[in-house]
């Protein structure tokens, strides 16, 4: 039968590392950056898969420890401690490490898959030689700041062309995962209004889905949000049904 851990740990390993690695990876983002002109989100981000030129399998992992920004990076860190470490002294290491990985990579494939599905409803308004044309000089487009003002060419454009970085849709399935875990706890909003984490995570991913659904030209990816939110679901309910049994 499945064990639960002894211990308690401010800061258990698995949230330790994922800080660490996060962190260093941001450092190294500034740093190359600055130094050498060489932008680790550009080359690591993820690209739309199997239709972007940029795209490389190894990015699925890698875009999910970048991040855009000081703000990024330490709302996605907070986030990570505040609700993964209780998870992971109830859970074992082990099985948090697990849960996190998958709701990240959920959280990927469903990001995916509404831009994929984006990106062929414009590309079938669009001739041969427009497509031809965003892939030959749509990231040069980009670069300085500008795009297209048709606006199918300039949504194909992005889509090929803007990589997407962040822990976030791991840590929506970490919410969801703390919600389903310790529903009546309470959560501070703003440190001030008290929610029990239960109704926190049914409103938060409510309007994640409502934002990616009426707001589809944001630069914040919603439904990778949403993606991390509806794997950590399932797979806490496939735990569940087998009683968190020994591996």
């Amino acid at each position: 039968m499945y064990q639960r851990p002894q211990t308690f740990s401010l800061l258990p390993p698995v949230i330790k590392n994922l800080l660490i690695i996060n962190g260093l990876a941001f450092f190294g983002t500034m740093t190359l950056g600055s130094t050498f002109g060489y932008d680790l989100n550009r080359e690591w981000g993820l690209y739309l898969p199997f239709v972007s030129p940029h795209f490389n399998p190894g990015q699925i992992i890698t875009h999910m420890f970048l991040h855009g920004n000081f703000m990024h990076i330490f709302f996605n860190m907070f986030a990570l401690w505040m609700f993964g470490s209780p998870l992971e002294n109830l859970w074992g290491s082990k099985r948090f490490l697990i849960f996190y990985i998958v709701t990240g990579l959920g959280a990927a494939l469903c990001h995916s898959g509404v831009n994929l599905w984006e990106y062929y409803n414009a590309v079938s308004h669009l001739t041969p030689d427009q497509l031809d044309l965003i892939k030959s000089e749509g990231q040069q487009v980009l670069n300085s700041m500008q795009n297209y003002s048709n606006p199918d060419m300039g949504l194909v454009n992005l889509l090929l062309n803007t990589p997407t970085v962040g822990a976030s849709g791991a840590v929506f399935g970490v919410l969801l995962g703390y919600g389903m875990t310790f529903p009546n706890t309470y959560i501070y909003v703003y440190f001030m209004i008290p929610i029990k984490a239960k109704y926190f995570v049914i409103i938060y991913g409510l309007i994640e889905l409502f934002s990616g659904i009426s707001n589809s030209a944001s630069n914040i990816a919603h439904f990778a949000h949403v993606g991390g939110m509806v794997f950590g679901y399932f797979l806490i309910r496939h735990w569940q049904r087998n009683q968190f049994r020994q591996f």
